[in-house]
Order: structure tokens, then C-alpha cells, then sequence
């Protein structure tokens, strides 16, 4: 009986070597023609120029992340170049605007999905000082919100849109490879809807100085709302919130935790419960993570990061505590919660969003029956996703 089950415990492990072994990334060539199929249309290059994706895409001789770093951030510096050329001819500031947000978008994608080597870590400076620079020129202004926070520093993107009086707040996050600087496309969206954007980073990504397992991370974005209820351009009375992907967990926490503080949360694309589970995480980890672009093992390079953990050992231990449904949260009183995903996603379980509906007091979905992950469905615009949740916030920060 002990021989059986040792034998079946060294059977395990060697399953789970084998699916680490086979946890690779994409070859180089299979990369190379994702970022064509991508380029200048789909995250995270929707920002530059088919152009210069073929040149970059025939300069890359490997995947080696500091040489992909460099090539990328080789065109951004042409681009910032031509940006401060012609700020000192005095050129038109849209056009100066232009050449900047260029710049940003290729080392943006130098980092991408997260700033884990020294080249990496380069291109996400070379990102910052280029998105600062754009944001300049951008209508309505960018204001850089500093929050201090335990010693440290919080740092939020601000927009205010023209011509409405003191109006209601969203403040919005990405996963573990969208940062707030790439958050343009949703910021856009509310400002045309007449609400104010603040974009932060979530916990364990970008200049957010908690990790994602740290206990009560989310107090980072309470800071934010402590500092908004401050302001007396925007209603801080009238926040929602909206997190994208990894960080959509963050956004159905603070349903439950700041429930009197926040009129809507918005869980897009993320997980609650079943997506910190053994079961659904090694196989999202290890081997489908299909619309990712290296494939799972960078999906796990980027959530690791965030987590504040090195291998996969450590990321299963470590992921059920985040569980709400653990945490006795789900029949607590929530503030008005939306859950968006797709019925196909393999990187968050749509199940995740099913288990919401069955706790607590109602809640509200939209479930892409085709659509991958955050919902993202083949033939269809993902700017129709982005309007229904800005509608739908918009709704409920008028109330």
C-alpha cells in the first residue's frame, strides 16, 4: 500500500515536470507572425505603424527579452527623436503629440508583457519619460496624481473631461502586462461619456510599490479614493471602478470591501475564486493561454512577477489565499458589481462569474458566448465591450 502510493506520488511529479518541460514559449517564427497579425490592430500593437512592425519583426534573431527590448525601443528613440525636433521647431503640438505617443507605443511593447530583465526594465523607463512627454499634448489634460502611501508614493493618471462640472470619477486598471500608461484606448471612452478617468496600476505591476499577495493590497486604491473624496473638481462621492484582465480581481474586491465608497465595480476578465485554483491554473499556466502572445510560460513570467514569486510551486500555494469566496466575502453586501467575460477565455474561468450570481445580493453580467479572454470575440469589434461597461458605469454613477 506505501509502494502504491509512493509510486503514485512520484507518478505526479513527474506529470508536473512534464507539463513544465512543455510549457514553452512560441518559436521565434511563430511570434514573428503573431506580431504581423496584430500589428497596428490588436494589443499590444495597435499603437504603431505596419511598417515598422515588418522592419523590427526581420531585425529580431531571437526571443531572447533584452535583444527584444532593444530592437523595439531602437525605433521608439527614432521616434522620440523626431518628437523633440520638432518641439524645438515650434512645430504643431498635435503633431509633436503624435511623434511621442509613436515613441511610447514601441517601448511599451520593449517591455512587454512585463520588465523582467535589465533591457526590459530600460524600455519601461524609456516608456514612462515618452508617455510623459506625449501627455503634454493630449485633450483634455493628463494630470499626474501623486498619492503618498506608507512611506511611498502612488502614482494615477487624472483626466477631467471639458465642460462638465465636478464630474463622477472611474478608476481603472489593467492585468499583468496593461499598465496605466496603456490605458488610453478605456480612459478615451469615459471621458467622451462625460466622466473623469484616473488610471492607476493594480498591485505588483508598474509604479504600484505593493505586490498582488501582499495582505489588503487593494488599500492602494482606497488611497486613491481617500485622495479623490479631496478633490472639488470631481464628484469622489460618485467613483467606480473597472479593472481589466489579472486585475479584474481587484475591482470585485473592492465591490465587497468599499461598498459604501463605490457606486459600480466592473470584474473584467478576471478571476474570483476558481481561477486561483490548482485545477484551472496549471493548465492556464503551463500549456493554453492561447491568445497570449510568447504563449503560457510568459503569461506566468508576467503573473509571477506580479505576485512576487518564482516558480510554479510557490504561484500554487500562494493563489488560493486570494480566493473571495475563501475570504467568507461573496455574501457580504456589494456594491453594484458587473462581470464581462467570455465563455472561452483560458486564462480567467467564466465560472468565476457564475459563482458571483449565487452569493450575496444580485448581481450583473455579460457573458460573450464565443468571446476569449476579456470577452474578445472573433469578428467583432472589442470597442463594443468598451462601451457597454463605460454605459453601464455611466448608469450607475448617476444614481
Amino acid at each position: 500500500m506505501l509502494r502504491q502510493f509512493f509510486m503514485g506520488c512520484v507518478a505526479g511529479v513527474l506529470v508536473m515536470a512534464s507539463i513544465l518541460v512543455n510549457a514553452q514559449e512560441r518559436t521565434l517564427d511563430e511570434v514573428k507572425k503573431e506580431v504581423m497579425r496584430r500589428a497596428a490592430r490588436i494589443n499590444p500593437f495597435e499603437g504603431i505603424r505596419h511598417e515598422d512592425a515588418e522592419e523590427i519583426v526581420k531585425s529580431l534573431a531571437s526571443l531572447d527579452r533584452d535583444h527584444w527590448a532593444q530592437q523595439w525601443c531602437k525605433v521608439g528613440l527614432g521616434y522620440e527623436a523626431k518628437g523633440d525636433e520638432l518641439a524645438k521647431q515650434g512645430a504643431d503640438g498635435r503633431q509633436i503629440g503624435e511623434m511621442y505617443d509613436f515613441a511610447f507605443n514601441y517601448c511599451r511593447i520593449g517591455r512587454y508583457p512585463v520588465a523582467s530583465t535589465p533591457g526590459k526594465q530600460e524600455a519601461y523607463r524609456h516608456s514612462l519619460r515618452m508617455f510623459r512627454k506625449a501627455a503634454k499634448y493630449f485633450d483634455p489634460p493628463l494630470q499626474i496624481v501623486e498619492v503618498p502611501f506608507e512611506g511611498k508614493q502612488l502614482t494615477g493618471y487624472l483626466q477631467i473631461p471639458k465642460g462638465v462640472v465636478k464630474p463622477p470619477v472611474v478608476m481603472h486598471w489593467g492585468g499583468v502586462d496593461g499598465w496605466k500608461e496603456d490605458r488610453q484606448g478605456a480612459a478615451g471612452a469615459i471621458l467622451r461619456a462625460g466622466l473623469a478617468s484616473l488610471s492607476v496600476d493594480m498591485p505588483g505591476t508598474g509604479e504600484n510599490p505593493v505586490l498582488y499577495v501582499e495582505p489588503n493590497a487593494e488599500r492602494t486604491f482606497s488611497a486613491f479614493i481617500d485622495y479623490l473624496l479631496q478633490r472639488s473638481d470631481v464628484d469622489g462621492k460618485r467613483i467606480g471602478v473597472w479593472g481589466g484582465s489579472y486585475g479584474g480581481y481587484w475591482a470585485a474586491k473592492l465591490a465587497f470591501v468599499e461598498a459604501k465608497r463605490i457606486k459600480g465595480a466592473v470584474l473584467h476578465g478576471g478571476n474570483v475564486h476558481y481561477g486561483f485554483q490548482e485545477k484551472w491554473l496549471v493548465p492556464a499556466l503551463t500549456q493554453t493561454a492561447s491568445t497570449y502572445l510568447f504563449g503560457p510560460a510568459s503569461l506566468f513570467e508576467a503573473r509571477s512577477q506580479a505576485m512576487g514569486v518564482k516558480t510554479l510551486d510557490e504561484f500554487l500555494k500562494a493563489a488560493p489565499k486570494l480566493s473571495l469566496k475563501d475570504k467568507g466575502l461573496l455574501d457580504k453586501p456589494s456594491a453594484p458589481l458587473l462581470g464581462v467575460n467570455g465563455k472561452k477565455d483560458d486564462q480567467a474561468p467564466v465560472e468565476d462569474i457564475y459563482l458571483l450570481m449565487e452569493y450575496g445580493n444580485p448581481k450583473e453580467a455579460r457573458i460573450y458566448p464565443e468571446g476569449g479572454h476579456m470577452g474578445r470575440t472573433p469578428g467583432m469589434d472589442s470597442a463594443e465591450i468598451t462601451k457597454m461597461i463605460v454605459d453601464w458605469l455611466k448608469l450607475r454613477l448617476s444614481q
